[in-house]
């Protein structure tokens, strides 16, 4: 049975949210109109609030068809189909939702709509402005999952979640067969995502982007209604908020990078990731203009600039990243759904009401009637902020280089300008520098601010850099950095910490609550030192020094053999030394649903593509019985875990789990790592090639041997024994009855470092013949116990060898990472705590302000 009407009524309940969002831009214009009767200004106010929530309550129910599809395995929509399947759990099921471009913009829809309730309730005498801007914001967004044709023109206008499989492909044959046919299962969710960072990184991604909405609001707001310097009051505390969840959005997704990709890090400049931190670059930027807008005309202006700039370049990454423009320059771009026309649309629009906007009023903004003095607050702030701005800039010139390509192209001209071919090496040249100027201006700005030094009064500086110099050069000696711009790097980050941590602990004795900028500039440079150490002194340990090459494909080639060089081959329960340890692959594991930890793949055997597994024996981890053989249990989907088993000089013994799934959708095998962590370092752990887990061994030819007991044979490269021939009672699989006999042969296989023992057996069972062989995967090996000649005393064996399992594996130690982890923790303390102060500094004003208001006589005026 089709579930049509859930579909039907999300599809309608976008309809009503472009509709009602764009009812109330017009009622709040006209509320905002200056020379509007007051009593007219609030009858359209408070109609453009009750359709607003109108707005809300229809985009709400759009998120909620959306979820209950996905949520019910409706498989005959083809967004449910696409991006769930029947076997993921719930938070992976959440995940789904937003995983495709028409999910992820009714993300960035519903926290708007979140914000906009908070604002209406928060800043009424600013609410006809500011929602203005807000309701056009969610007008251009509810119309690009609108999903309609204009007829007669056959212009399309948005792409619906909430079209059904046979809508999007009509061709499928088997729709001529059953029309109504829905598919089992979906394509589930794409295996990179699966991780619990998946879950809320996006949400508080999309929550940052619509956070830029608000002070790019207030700013617009403050311009229209001239209110030039005081939007800046209620834009502040917004923008740090914008600035705390934007970050904290992106460290999650350079967490989620880490613990999951495997090229070994944490952030590889890919263009979307760029996208992400430019804006944040300029709304930091903004931010410190935004503290000095209200006593400094050339920051005021500044202000609007950057305010403006920062919502401007979260369309421009929307548009870069869904209208196809990277095409393969990033790994997370999304595919155009023809949206790209619309995106720019959106785009332009709002760069030119802005800017023009800014224009207009440009000659009512302040001027300074003399020059900031280079002892100034306002002087090392506005640089500080210029640094930003440069860095974000130059961030920005290199990853729109596809951009520029299809402008070109657009005017019939071919640039074929690429993208450097060493991402990494290109930026980090030129951000180190600009991040050493920063982390330096964070501590001298500092000084400044809090009037520890100015002219002709620099002592206050001397101490904190001395003892800056005295770090730097002792951790420059044990560390043993050598490179003049790691040297600049460190030493800046260094003083960044002591400068910034001496006016720390002076406000700490006044009023704490003021210590949030010093605290953030804190997190900024150990971060860096984390980046540093971690980045440039990570030491690769699993070197390859048998002299083999690995692989003859381009991805082990490149670069002087660099994989081949980097990687090293573990063979099945074979121990390899690697570095200071002895490394040996112990198993193949699979990941159950109601059983902890990981359990070997021959305890079950799986079945294919229903994510449940039968039992092969009793299942029992750390002592307690989960299930009995022939149980048939729940399987996490498609990941197999490979058990490595790390030995330390000292003796000591840990194992890591790196992740693979063989995934021919995504290329063969999509691999993630398993990190052990200590509090000096990280030891990063990933595969890059193996036997394929779930193919069924490809065996040789038979080779038959005849002998004797203690006769020596030969298979492959490897000597064989036959040891002796012994009765049995048991056989595994064979139940033996009265009368009924069983012999299996002990035959030992001797490697260079180890034997094995390997015991097929024969049986006679009503008469009946059965060989029952053993196969040992360590050795690739098969013996089956074929004849018994006791005329002759000889015997018989069927010898079958394939290709032994093996993994091609890669470690790494990235020392000092955990200073990077604690930078983040105390970056995001002194966000909260700036933003906190700003929020009651705000709300204190606005409370005072309503006071005096309601003090006032109340009389009939014309609203200016």
């Amino acid at each position: 049975m089709i579930h049509s009407t859930i579909g039907s009524a999300g599809h309608l309940l976008v309809i009503i949210a472009f509709v009602t969002a764009l009812v109330a831009t017009f009622a709040y214009f006209k509320a905002g109109m200056s020379g509007i009767n007051v009593e007219d200004a609030k009858v359209w106010k408070k109609f453009g609030r009750a359709v607003f929530y109108f707005h809300v309550a229809a985009v709400i129910g759009v998120v909620f068809s959306l979820y209950w599809i996905i949520g019910n395995h409706y498989f005959e929509y083809h967004y449910a189909w696409k991006n769930s399947s029947l076997s993921l759990p719930t938070g992976y099921t959440i995940s789904s939702f937003w995983q495709d471009q028409e999910g992820s913009f009714l993300l960035w829809i519903f926290w708007n709509v979140v914000l906009g309730c908070v604002l209406i309730f928060t800043n009424r005498s600013w609410e006809a402005p500011v929602m203005t801007v807000f309701a056009l914001v969610q007008a251009f967004l509810t119309s690009m999952i609108l999903g309609i044709v204009i007829p007669g023109l056959d212009l399309k206008i948005g792409s619906t979640p909430f079209l059904l499989l046979k809508e999007v492909m009509p061709d499928l044959p088997v729709y001529q067969m059953d029309p109504n046919f829905i598919p089992k299962d979906g394509n589930g969710l794409n295996p990179l995502l699966q991780n619990y960072w998946m879950v809320i990184h996006p949400p508080t991604l999309f929550l940052g982007f619509a956070t830029t909405l608000i002070p790019f609001s207030f700013a617009i707001a403050g311009l229209w209604t001239k209110k030039i310097q005081e939007w800046i009051r209620p834009a502040l505390p917004w923008a740090l908020f914008s600035a705390m969840i934007l970050c904290i959005g992106i460290l999650m997704g350079a967490y989620w990078a880490y613990e999951t990709l495997n090229f070994g890090g944490y952030w590889n400049w890919d263009p979307v990731e760029n996208s992400s931190i430019v804006p944040w670059l300029i709304l930091v930027a903004a931010v410190h203009t935004m503290i000095i807008g209200r006593k400094n005309a050339t920051a005021l202006k500044t202000s609007f600039i950057l305010t403006i700039a920062t919502f401007i370049l979260i369309l421009y990454s929307t548009f870069m990243t869904r209208s196809g423009v990277l095409g393969n320059a990033s790994v997370h771009s999304f595919t155009d759904l023809g949206l790209s026309g619309q995106l720019l649309i959106y785009l332009l629009t709002f760069t030119l009401v802005a800017i023009g906007l800014l224009i207009y009023r440009w000659k009512d903004l302040p001027s300074d009637e003399e020059e900031v003095s280079t002892y100034s607050q306002e002087f090392w702030i506005f640089i500080g902020a210029t640094l930003l701005c440069l860095s974000g800039f130059q961030i920005l010139a290199t990853t729109s280089i596809p951009v520029y390509n299809k402008i070109a192209e657009a005017f019939g001209t071919v640039l074929n300008m690429a993208l450097p071919a060493d991402q990494i090496g290109h930026y980090n040249k030129f951000q180190l520098w600009f991040f050493s100027l920063i982390v330096i201006l964070t501590g001298v700005g500092q000084f400044f601010w809090w009037k520890r030094v100015g002219q002709n009064k620099l002592q206050a500086l001397y101490n904190p850099l001395l003892i800056s110099l005295l770090i730097s050069a002792a951790i420059i000696t044990v560390q043993g950095v050598k490179e003049i711009q790691y040297i600049v790097l460190l030493t800046s980050a260094v003083f960044a910490i002591v400068a910034n941590g001496t006016i720390l602990l002076n406000i700490i004795r006044g009023n704490y609550n003021l210590s949030g900028g010093a605290i953030t500039h804190i997190g900024v440079a150990l971060m860096l030192i984390g980046i540093l150490f971690s980045s440039a002194y990570t030491k690769v340990v699993s070197i390859n020094n048998s002299g083999l090459m690995i692989s003859r494909s381009e991805e082990f080639t490149n670069n002087d053999n660099k994989e081949n060089k980097e990687n090293i081959t573990l063979w099945l329960n074979k121990p390899e030394k690697m570095g200071d340890y002895m490394l040996t692959w112990r198993d193949v594991r699979v990941e159950p649903r109601k059983i902890p930890g990981y359990i070997p793949k021959s305890w079950v055997d799986i079945i294919e593509g229903d994510f449940h597994a039968v039992a092969l024996r009793d299942i029992v981890v750390d002592g307690k019985k989960y299930n009995v053989k022939g149980d048939t249990i729940e399987l996490f989907p498609e990941n197999f875990y490979y058990e490595i088993e790390y030995r330390e000089p000292s003796g000591r013994i840990f194992s890591l789990f790196p992740r693979v799934q063989i995934n021919p959708r995504m290329g063969g095998i999509v691999s993630s790592p398993d990190i052990q962590r200590k509090l000096d370092k990280d030891l990063y752990t990933h595969v890059n090639m193996v036997t394929n887990p779930t193919a069924e061994p490809v065996w040789s030819q038979t080779e038959n041997f005849t002998i004797s007991m203690r006769d020596t044979f030969f298979v492959n490269d490897y000597v064989a024994i036959l040891d002796n021939v012994v009765r049995t009672e048991q056989v595994e699989g064979v139940k033996l009855g009265e009368g009924d006999a069983a012999v299996k042969a002990v035959i030992r296989v001797l490697d260079k470092d180890k034997e094995y023992v390997v015991t097929p057996s024969f049986v006679i069972r009503d008469r009946m013949v059965a060989r029952k062989p053993e196969v040992n995967n360590d050795l690739g090996m098969r013996i089956q116990f074929q004849e018994i000649n006791p005329q002759t005393g000889q015997f018989s064996f069927a010898v079958n060898t394939t290709q032994r399992d093996f993994i091609v594996m890669k470690a790494i130690e990235k020392p000092l990472i955990n200073v990077l982890w604690l930078g983040t923790f105390v970056l995001m303390i002194g966000f909260l705590m700036a933003t906190i102060r700003r929020f009651k500094d705000f709300i204190k004003i606005r409370d005072r302000e309503n006071q005096s208001t309601d003090k006032k006589p109340k009389i009939k005026a014309q609203a200016v």
